[in-house]
């Protein structure tokens, strides 16, 4: 990727995780909800190849954040920019009872996209968004 739409791309990702913070701050999560874009699908190694971009990219920006990003900030900014960018992504949020434990992740064709598959393995789903 050139170093230009890689450094417009980190500039998109800040302005998602603003926008995310701005929304649950004013709106909540029905206010977040509302983030959800359309996509069109893509197939093959392009989709792939630009899902792990966005993903890293989410990654590298997210310790520069002024305040920590939780689970369902980066997972839903993740796909946020992955549905913008024509993949069809969900968030889906999972938990465990006994004891106590949630997380939030992104889901592109049922495997998971930015975080580890144990997850989706280990926790019951309790949302998808």
């Amino acid at each position: 990727m050139p170093a230009l739409a890689r450094a417009l791309l980190y500039v998109h990702v800040l302005w998602e995780l603003v926008r995310y913070d701005l929304l649950f701050a004013y709106r909540g999560l029905p206010g977040v909800r509302a983030l959800r874009g359309p996509g069109a699908p893509w197939r093959g190694a392009v989709e792939a190849e630009c899902e792990s971009t966005i993903c890293e990219a989410v990654r590298s920006v997210a310790p520069f954040y002024w305040k920590p990003i939780r689970c369902l900030q980066r997972s839903i900014v993740t796909a946020r920019l992955l549905r913008d960018h024509g993949i069809l992504a969900e968030v889906v949020i999972g938990y465990c009872a006994a004891p106590f434990f949630s997380h939030a992740w992104v889901e592109v064709a049922g495997r998971v996209a930015n975080d580890s598959p144990t997850y989706q393995m280990r926790l019951q789903v309790l949302d998808r968004l």
